[in-house]
């Protein structure tokens, strides 16, 4: 790597709940700089979840989210012209960023409906412990056991960040 990383900018909280959270899947969802169609889209979402549950949309969000994020992953180490699929603990970060990549990828999957809705229900699936996003956390996880055997190289990797 060339160079000194770029720092971590700090993004304002959402315009309408003041989160932190909303705001940066705000930033995920947007495409092109459209920042108030990626609004329109999460809010839209967050209302659809109000009106089908009658309960908190941020209670079921935070669920979701908790549902999602995965503890650990895998990672390829070369040790010895042998490539290993490591596991690594996962940080807090890169945790929500993971969720967040997930959770979208698994709405744009949904075809045939708008993006606001399709959030929503992948959302509401994730807060039941179903859905695409899930499965995906579940498949790392599995990764992450099979190859628990390899667990002992990850102490020899350096700290880049």
């Amino acid at each position: 790597m060339r160079g000194k990383q770029a720092p971590k900018r700090k993004i304002k909280p959402d315009v309408k709940y003041h989160r932190l959270d909303i705001a940066r899947l705000i930033n995920y969802v947007m495409r092109a700089g459209k920042k108030s169609a990626s609004e329109k889209i999460v809010y839209g979402s967050l209302d659809y979840i109000a009106q089908k549950t009658k309960d908190d949309p941020f209670g079921i969000y935070e669920l979701a989210m908790r549902n999602i994020g995965p503890s650990l992953e895998v990672r390829g180490r070369r040790v010895g012209g042998a490539n290993y699929q490591v596991p690594f603990p996962v940080s807090d970060d890169r945790r929500q960023t993971l969720s967040f990549r997930w959770i979208i990828t698994a709405a744009k999957a949904r075809k045939g409906r708008p993006m606001a809705i399709a959030l929503a229900e992948e959302l509401m699936d994730a807060a039941k412990g179903e859905g695409s996003a899930v499965k995906k956390k579940e498949e790392m996880h599995r990764m992450a056991e099979a190859n628990k055997a390899f667990a002992h190289f990850a102490r020899f990797t350096k700290k880049r960040r």
